[in-house]
């Protein structure tokens, strides 16, 4: 796990750039704390910030080889899951190895397959080869961004970086927000169109895309996408394959040369993954498993029951903790420090995000990696195996828009006037989920309700999720901390896919299927939990905090939240506690003092960023 960056210019001698490449890095010492390095070659600059997790002593980067009178050079974030088996195709072909580093691995595979390299890969990455022989640029990403990368292109320089904040360091670069980036921000934020960011011209790699720089221009392709067919297996042989890869895909992500552990929140998800994990560590080491929970200051004396958020963690972790007998540690967030760090989770996304979701992510990832280096979550299960409450609801499933964020016409009357009457929300989000449905393949035996579930499970899986993944990644690796997400194996969402929704709903519940087959693995009570979310803070003192922050901000005419939004719309959602604002801002929980919170984040990064406004 890592951070990487570099630049190619295929017209002027550049290998004199250290003091750039140098910045560059240096942005990004919090993805990797452990190591630095860089490559020079004429026309090419990499640079790479590491976090020591495999191989610590053979896996330092940039790594170059040579093969065949040419060389290659690599620079790499993520973790291969498949790594013995490509090992062990490579050395049939001739090739050997130094050490056990995957990063070895990676780069002999794309010698040895090209382009086609990323169709051999089971895991999460983000990585550039540079041939210096060919002087040609290979950039990829993992099938569902759980790694990111971002590129752009400026005066004959292609930049690219795991984050923003790397290529804005570069020179020639310059924050700008035009049309598109506000109605990225405030349409579909803190989401985003896949590809794009906020900032003109600084792009995205897509998810499951390659991409390959070199003096023909910029080619472009998607590798992977999902496989709509008939699902042939019966009842039982679909429970006991998705009992199998979920196993396989767990055991798989437990591999780590330094201590590794669980986040255990007590739902369905994290409990799955503890269990394996903690079966495993006993068997294979004799040891238990470490795991790792969050919970609020004054979280039981303010808890409110809801719909989405129906009970409080503690006794279904406490259960968990004591059937798996597991080394458990409660991190407690107090207030204050959870409004303190929402500038840091700001900087560490690039972008306003989730507002104390985010802070609170960071602060539970900051005190976990006191004590570990490397966690498994089970994040991304709702998306794939139909956990959300709009998979169930009729207003959801005939919205015609992104479910978790129906509040349309309320982010349009959030921006200023003079910046409404150039901007049409509705329209833009419109577009973007269109463009989105459009994508999807049917199958004519497909019956309304099948039709309307793929429709919202692949939008889930490929705008909100992802959203879920860029946020777990940036507040990880702002605490040079790793987090790997088992549910997101390519395996398990390709089968999963193509399963009916009366199959996955199965008896009528969310996750129906995937609670059948845990029914002899977890306890009942576990099995059975209502869904409930990453937990928010429900004291009192954190509405008191972000109110009189917010307060402060639009008392000061300077504040640049002040020419970007709509200043009267504001107080009164401050005069009513968020209650103006009628339906969340996103997701589910989004409301109210989160709203309050991602203000004062849209704040902060304009200060921080200082973004040049074109309209």
């Amino acid at each position: 796990m890592c951070g990487i960056t570099g630049f190619i210019n295929l017209d002027k001698d550049i290998q004199n750039s250290y003091y750039i490449i140098r910045n560059m890095c240096k942005t990004l010492s919090k993805r990797g704390p452990d190591e630095e390095g860089f490559y020079f070659s004429r026309h090419g600059v990499l640079g790479h910030r590491r976090l020591s997790i495999i191989d610590i002593a053979n896996g330092k980067q940039p790594m170059n080889f040579i093969y065949q009178g040419k060389t290659y050079v690599i620079v790499y974030n993520g973790q291969l899951y498949n790594t013995p088996e490509l090992r062990k195709e490579l050395i049939k072909n001739g090739f050997t190895f130094k050490g056990h580093s995957d990063t070895e691995v990676l780069l002999k595979a794309y010698i040895h397959y090209g382009y086609d390299v990323c169709n051999h890969l089971n895991g999460i990455f983000g990585f550039a080869v540079w041939d210096v022989t060919k002087e040609e640029l290979f950039l990829a990403r993992d099938m569902f961004g759980i790694k990111p990368l971002y590129y752009t292109i400026k005066n004959g320089n292609l930049i690219f970086a795991s984050e923003i904040k790397a290529i804005l360091e570069f020179p020639e670069c310059m924050p700008v927000l035009d049309k598109q980036g506000i109605s990225e921000l405030f349409g579909i934020g803190p989401s985003h169109t896949p590809g794009l960011t906020p900032f003109k011209d600084i792009l995205e790699l897509e998810p499951a895309h390659y991409m390959v720089y070199n003096r023909n221009g910029l080619y472009k392709k998607e590798y992977w996408t999902l496989k709509t067919k008939p699902h042939t297996d019966n009842f039982e042989e679909t429970c006991e394959k998705i009992k199998f890869l979920i196993k396989d895909s767990v055991e798989r992500q437990l591999v780590s040369d330094v201590p590794l552990c669980t986040l255990l929140s007590g739902g369905l998800d994290s409990s799955i993954i503890t269990a394996i994990a903690s079966n495993y560590y006993k068997k294979e080491y004799g040891e238990k498993l470490n795991t790792f929970s969050v919970d609020y200051v004054g979280q039981a004396e303010n808890f409110v029951k809801s719909d989405f958020q129906p009970d409080i963690d503690e006794k279904y972790i406490d259960l968990m903790v004591k059937t798996f007998d597991t080394n458990h540690t409660k991190i407690v967030l107090d207030t204050p420090e959870l409004f303190n760090f929402l500038e840091d989770s700001v900087v560490a996304r690039d972008f306003p995000g989730m507002a104390d979701v985010d802070s609170s992510y960071l602060l539970f990832f900051k005190n976990v990696k006191k004590y570990a280096k490397v966690a498994l979550s089970g994040e991304c299960s709702d998306e794939i195996f139909g956990g959300y409450p709009w998979y169930f609801r009729k207003d959801s499933l005939e919205s015609n828009t992104f479910p978790w964020s129906l509040a349309i016409s309320e982010r349009q009357n959030l921006l200023a006037p003079h910046i409404a009457k150039e901007i049409n929300l509705k329209n833009y989000i419109d577009s973007r989920y269109l463009e989105s449905i459009n994508k999807i393949e049917f199958l004519d035996s497909d019956s309304k309700e099948n039709i309307l579930s793929r429709k919202l499970i692949y939008l889930t899986s490929n705008w909100f999720m992802q959203t879920l993944l860029d946020r777990t990644d940036r507040m990880a690796m702002y605490n040079g901390f790793e987090v790997r997400v088992p549910f997101c194996d390519y395996r398990i969402v390709e089968y999963m896919w193509n399963i009916p929704w009366e199959l996955k709903a199965y008896k009528g519940r969310e996750k129906g299927l995937l609670r059948y087959c845990m029914e002899d693995f977890l306890p009942e009570e576990i099995v059975y939990r209502k869904k409930s979310p990453y937990p928010k803070t429900h004291n009192p003192s954190y509405l008191k905090i972000v109110k009189e922050k917010l307060s402060k901000i639009m008392e000061n005419p300077e504040a640049p939240i002040n020419n970007l939004l709509n200043r009267e719309y504001i107080l009164n959602i401050l005069k009513t506690d968020g209650k103006a604002f009628t339906r969340p801002w996103f997701g589910q929980l989004m409301t109210g003092p989160q709203l309050m919170a991602y203000l004062i984040q849209v704040n902060i990064w304009l200060e921080r960023y200082n973004p040049n406004i074109e309209l």
